[in-house]
């Protein structure tokens, strides 16, 4: 079983790691199953920052779902609009913001990322991410007949992209409670001076 290295230090309160934020906001990234809407929206709540589901709010600008606006404009179209809402985003934290999958990728958004908050990668394999899509229908670039490849071909082409987050978690088949916990830790490394890129594993349900 993997657990947390013993000598970890405890979390900051919530009022500790909110005052080291500042102005700045927590933005979450990983593929599509990873967990960044309900691991956010836990986070969020444990720090009293307002929770934002940056697909949503892309839906709220356009008017339509997202599955419309790829099949009616096109994935460009939506990258576009993504980016411009991502960056408004930005301007008006500190908040938990939890983007698409594709949205780190955009140079320009990483940057701004990279500027105005602290990003997570939550990391998890594809088997997975596989048994979380398959419960929604609602990723345009996952309906196809053979998800798994997309998936795999998806991870394959944004892992090193991700890796350039500020901190990375493990997104494993445990209680999202474990999850923040680790998210936790790791954002009182990272304010500590400690390096919190590299992964921290989480205990795995016994």
């Amino acid at each position: 079983m993997q657990g947390t290295a013993r000598n970890d230090p405890p979390a900051m309160t919530p009022g500790a790691l909110r005052a080291r934020l500042g102005a700045r906001s927590i933005v979450l990234v990983g593929m599509p199953g990873s967990g960044k809407t309900s691991i956010g929206r836990r986070l969020a709540q444990h720090l009293g920052l307002e929770f934002i589901d940056a697909d949503q709010e892309i839906e709220t600008a356009a008017g339509m779902s997202i599955a419309d606006i790829f099949s009616q404009h096109g994935e460009p179209y939506f990258r576009a609009g993504e980016a411009r809402v991502i960056a408004r985003l930005l301007d008006k934290g500190p908040q938990v913001i939890a983007t698409g999958g594709g949205a780190f990728v955009n140079p320009d958004t990483r940057a701004l990322v990279r500027a105005r908050a602290l990003s997570v990668w939550l990391k998890a394999e594809v088997d997975l991410l596989l048994r979380r899509v398959k419960r929604k229908n609602d990723r345009p670039l996952l309906r196809v007949a053979d998800p798994e490849a997309v998936l795999k071909r998806l991870l394959a082409e944004r892992e090193t992209v991700y890796a350039e987050a500020d901190i990375t978690i493990t997104s494993l088949d445990v209680p999202h409670d474990a999850v923040v916990e680790a998210l936790l830790k790791a954002l009182t490394k990272n304010f500590s001076g400690e390096d919190a890129r590299a992964t921290t594993p989480i205990g795995v349900r016994p």
